[in-house]
């Protein structure tokens, strides 16, 4: 499989979230990334961050700080790309507060929000739109009243 093909990247990321043998392969198959390319970049990040789940005590704190620094380096070479505010929104947001680690919380869900109000013209296509309103709405990230214009806007 190709790192940078959206749509498996997604796939892949979806299962690991939930199957912790998933977690693995999806780590597996990013650890070695070296590119530059943003996206794969947030992906490689969500892959660390699912590892830190996974792992002992004593490797957690390891495997988030690198995907915090792996995430710093996906959102500064594409700040507007709103699948990669999402990953980093997605792992921060479930994060313990008193690693201090969560500092983009409020800033990425507002940048979700923005975006995903503008879709189509949001840079998300239609299954990244659909995932990213449903982990807001469904978790509970957004208020009613965004919840109800969330729930206006189509996707194809």
């Amino acid at each position: 499989m190709s790192p940078s093909n959206p749509a498996a990247l997604r796939r892949h990321y979806e299962q690991a979230a939930a199957n912790k043998e998933a977690g693995e392969k999806f780590y597996d198959l990013l650890h070695g990334y070296k590119g530059q390319e943003a996206l794969v970049l947030g992906y490689k990040a969500a892959s660390e961050a699912i590892k830190a789940r996974d792992a002992s005590m004593l490797n957690k704190l390891t495997y988030v700080q690198q995907a915090a620094r792996t995430f710093e380096q996906a959102v500064t070479l594409d700040p507007t790309n709103a699948e990669i505010r999402f990953l980093r929104f997605s792992v921060e947001s479930n994060l313990p507060p008193f690693l201090g680690l969560s500092k983009h919380v409020d800033e990425d869900k507002a940048f979700l929000v923005a975006a995903a109000l503008q879709h189509p013209r949001s840079g998300l296509d239609d299954e990244a739109f659909r995932t990213v309103r449903g982990f807001l709405v469904d978790r509970g990230h957004v208020s009613e009243a965004q919840a109800a214009q969330l729930s206006q806007v189509k996707s194809s």
